[in-house]
This record gives C-alpha cells, sequence and structure tokens, in this order.
C-alpha cells in the first residue's frame, strides 16, 4: 500500500473508529472489541509507515488548499513517526487497561469515553504529520476539544471546575499567544510549512525571535510549562486512563513534541544559538524541572505527586529543545518516548491501587506492596527509569541533556539534571519504600488483592517497555538522526 495512503488511513481509523463505538453502546463486549480492534489497526498502519521513513522518504498527502499556500496537508519526518508509534502503541496498553479499570469501578458513560479516547487519538496522530503550522494548530485544538469531555468524565463540581480551568487556559493560551505566533511567523516567513533548518533565518532579528519563541512556549499550554501547568494537576480529577492519556499518550506529549518540532523546523537550532533567543528559556525550563519536582515532592496524594512529577519531566523536554544542539535536541526526543512508558506505568499502577482498594494517597499505601507485588514491582520499574538508572530507558535521555549542557558550556545546567535526578528519588522510591517495608497502618492487609487481570497486564508491559526501551536506544536514535541530519 502506498505511504500516502497509510497517512490518509492512519489519519481516519481513529475517526472511524469513534463512529462505530455508540453503535454497540448496550453491547458492552462489542464496543470494547471495536476499540481494541482499532487500536490495533492504527498501531499496524503506523508500523508500515516506519520503513519509508527509515529509508529517506518524506511521504506527503494535501486534503485541501484553503488559500494559496495554506493547505491542511499532512507530511511524515521521523519526529512525528516517533510521536505517532509512542501514541499509537501505548493506546493499545490504554485501551486493555481502561477496560478493566472502567468495569472494575462501575464507571458511568463508558460509551462516550470510548468514543472521545479515538477522537482524542485521531487528533494526536493529525498532530504528529501536520506539514505545517496551520494544521498542526488545527489538529492541537481538536485534541483540546475532544479530551474535555474525559476531564470532566466524572461530571462532579470537581471535575466541571478542573474542565473549566483545562479550557480556559489550553483554549485561553493558544488564542491569545499560539495563533498570533503563527500568524507573525507567516507574515515573516511567507510560509507555514516546517522546513529543516527553519523558516526564520534572516527573517527577523534577534529581538523579534525571542518574543515568538516565547509565545511559542506559553502558548502552547499543553506543553505545561510553568506557569501554564496548573490545568494538569487539576485535571488528576479524571479517572486513570484519562490521566495516562494526558501524561504518556497524547496531551501533554502533543505540547512538548510541538515545542521541539517548532524550534527544529520553524526556528532552526542555527538561529537560535547565533542570536542567543533561547537563553532565556534554558533557565525558565531548569527551574520548572527543580521546582515541580519540590511540589511533588510535598504531595500527598498519589495522582497529584505524579502530576507534578511529569511537570518536570516535560520541562527535560522544553530544555533539549532551548538548548538547541543536535544532541540536545536527541535527548529530547527520546525523552518523549522514555518518559511515556515510564510514566504510564506509573498511573496504571496508581488506578491499579485505586480499584483495589480505593486508596490515594501516599500515607495510605504502608505495607500494600506484599498484598499487591506485581503493581508495586512495575511501580519501581517505571520509578527507575523516570529517574534515570540503568538498565532502564530513561537514562538515556538525561544522559544526553547532560553531555550538550556541558559542550555548550551551561554548567549550571548539569548540576539542575543532578539534582533532579535526587529529588525524583525522593517522590517516588520512597513509594515504593513505604508499600514493601513497612508495616500496614491498620496492623494488618486483609481483603486486598492485585487489580483484574485487565489492569495488570498492562501495567506489567509498559513496565517491561521501560527495560527494553534502554536497549533499543539505538534504533530510536537513528530514526531521530533523521530529522536533524537529513535534507528531506
Amino acid at each position: 500500500m502506498a505511504p500516502e495512503t497509510l497517512i490518509t488511513l492512519a489519519i481516519l481509523t481513529p475517526l472511524v473508529g469513534a463512529l462505530v463505538i455508540p453503535l454497540f453502546h448496550d453491547r458492552p463486549n462489542l464496543r470494547e472489541t471495536v476499540t481494541l480492534v482499532t487500536a490495533g489497526t492504527l498501531l499496524l498502519i503506523v508500523v508500515n509507515l516506519l520503513g519509508p521513513v527509515l529509508a529517506g522518504g518524506r511521504p506527503e498527502v494535501t486534503f485541501v488548499e484553503v488559500v494559496p499556500g495554506l493547505s491542511l496537508a499532512f507530511k511524515v519526518e521521523p519526529l512525528g513517526m516517533l510521536f505517532s508509534l509512542v501514541a499509537s502503541s501505548l493506546w493499545i496498553l490504554n485501551s486493555i487497561y481502561s477496560i478493566g479499570y472502567m468495569r472494575g469501578n462501575k464507571e458511568p458513560r463508558q460509551t462516550s469515553f470510548y468514543v472521545c479516547f479515538a477522537v482524542a487519538l485521531g487528533s494526536t496522530i493529525g498532530l504528529a504529520f501536520a506539514k505545517n503550522l496551520f494544521t498542526l494548530f488545527l489538529c492541537y485544538e481538536a485534541l483540546t476539544l475532544s479530551t474535555y469531555p474525559l476531564v470532566t468524565h466524572k461530571a462532579t463540581d470537581e471535575a466541571h471546575r478542573a474542565g473549566r480551568l483545562y479550557l480556559l487556559l489550553l483554549l485561553g493560551t493558544s488564542l491569545l499567544l499560539f495563533l498570533p505566533a503563527i500568524i507573525a511567523t507567516w507574515a515573516l516567513a511567507g510560509t507555514l510549512d516546517f522546513t529543516p533548518g527553519g523558516i526564520l533565518g534572516g527573517k527577523a532579528s534577534g529581538l523579534v525571535i525571542g518574543v515568538l519563541l516565547a509565545l511559542y512556549v506559553f502558548g502552547i499550554g499543553k506543553a505545561a510549562v510553568m506557569p501554564m501547568h496548573f490545568w494538569l494537576p487539576a485535571a488528576m480529577v479524571a479517572p486513570t486512563p484519562v490521566s495516562a492519556l494526558l501524561h504518556a499518550v497524547a496531551v501533554v506529549k502533543a505540547g512538548v513534541f510541538t515545542v521541539v518540532k517548532i524550534v527544529l523546523y520553524v526556528f532552526g537550532l542555527d538561529v537560535l544559538s547565533t542570536t542567543g533567543a533561547n537563553t532565556w528559556l534554558i533557565y525558565l525550563a531548569s527551574g520548572c524541572i527543580l521546582l515541580a519536582s519540590l511540589i511533588a515532592l510535598s504531595k500527598d496524594n498519589l495522582k497529584a505527586r505524579l502530576a507534578y512529577s511529569t511537570v518536570s519531566q516535560l520541562a527535560y523536554v522544553v530544555l533539549g529543545a532551548a538548548l538547541a544542539t543536535t544532541m540536545s535536541l536527541e535527548g529530547s526526543a527520546i525523552q518523549i518516548a522514555t518518559h511515556a512508558a515510564g510514566k504510564i506505568t506509573l498511573f496504571f499502577c496508581a488506578g491499579a491501587i485505586y480499584v483495589a482498594t480505593h486508596r490515594t494517597e501516599v500515607s495510605q499505601l504502608d505495607g500494600l506492596g506484599r498484598a499487591m507485588p506485581f503493581t508495586f514491582f512495575a511501580f519501581l520499574l517505571g520509578s527507575l527509569s523516570i529517574i534515570g538508572i540503568p538498565p532502564f530507558g530513561g537514562t538515556w535521555s538525561k544522559w544526553m541533556l547532560a553531555l550538550a549542557a556541558a559542550d555548550s558550556g551551561h554548567l549550571v545546567v548539569v548540576g539542575v539534571l543532578m539534582v533532579s535526578s535526587l529529588l525524583n528519588v525522593g517522590y517516588l522510591l520512597s513509594i515504593v519504600g513505604r508499600a514493601f517495608f513497612l508495616p500496614p497502618r491498620d496492623g494488618v492487609v486483609t481483603g486486598i488483592k492485585e487489580a483484574p487481570v485487565a489492569c495488570v497486564v498492562p501495567l506489567s508491559l509498559s513496565a517491561l517497555a521501560c527495560v527494553v526501551l534502554f536497549f533499543q536506544i539505538d534504533a530510536i536514535q537513528a530514526l531521530v538522526a533523521g530529522a536533524l541530519t537529513s535534507p528531506q
């Protein structure tokens, strides 16, 4: 099948699934079969695009030209290929997990849940393959709107407040900052197409480049760069599979992916490094890494702790983009993949704990490791990857970022990365230690066992992926290198 056809199918498959799922709203087994078949089909399509991209091809397809020079178009390049592989792979695990979680908790409105999930994944794939800023912006907004019902799924007052904040921050930053940045880019460069080496070289002064960079960074609210991060902890009121979607599969990953893609294909590494327009962002990202880690350390609610951990870990990706070197961009791209595996594992574990025990606070987990060994061992593996300890995937991104910072003379950043890893140990491994080595708070743990197998299997597989990624780093690096070295 032609790569151009595969692109179209990759974008449309989740949307077709979203149309078919409601037909079986009163037949849960068939409804969830459609979800799994849709997810599996999407992964198969995306995997079949990998070969042409690795061979140097950059297949593209134009859906419609809105005005001359402005079209709804998609093009598969290495960064988008990596992101689409991450999203489509984890969608399968998240779908299996959702079945166990939603049924185990007897959650309402399960059909609408799966429909919105499918639309969100379709939007994510469209964003990953966007050929230009116009297409990316449309998919970015579609992702916001399709995930809003997931954030408010529980329909409680708290959920509705979180949903309002979600829309206010994400739509507000998009319309007031992101969209003006896109319009200014078009006015300056005369194009919105993503181009190797960037499109702004020689088109604007260093000051204008710095202002544009700020508009993009703060306008892409999904990247959760402080102080545009408040929506993320608030959204933890959603069911845990939604939290996994927000943190690992789509939303925040879409945010930092967008930042990296714009830095590479709109600004260009040479423009940022020679003008010095990136310096402020290096220190902002470093501050976010440390501050969010300290806040995470203070949180007793498990999902809140993991949420602030995500704010910190996403800042690693932004930091790599800000350093604007080939190695730092490689580190950012790899961090997107390895953090996704590690963080989805941690959220899967948090959800499994809730399904089995209805406990939500870290202080309530003492001694639970003996009753739920699979869950807490998986939590340990995910934590070690997030921290960056060999042989886990998260090791490589932090190593590359540290080397890139040292090579560019930013030794303070190296220190930030080291301190951050120690803080990661404090707020993650303390959870595992309490679960395995402290006695239960009530003296005994009775009547508690592992969550349903549909929850335990996905978290075990994602934990295994944290190890596998360590040994597959060459393949990821080879793919990412295509974005940094090939003429495309």
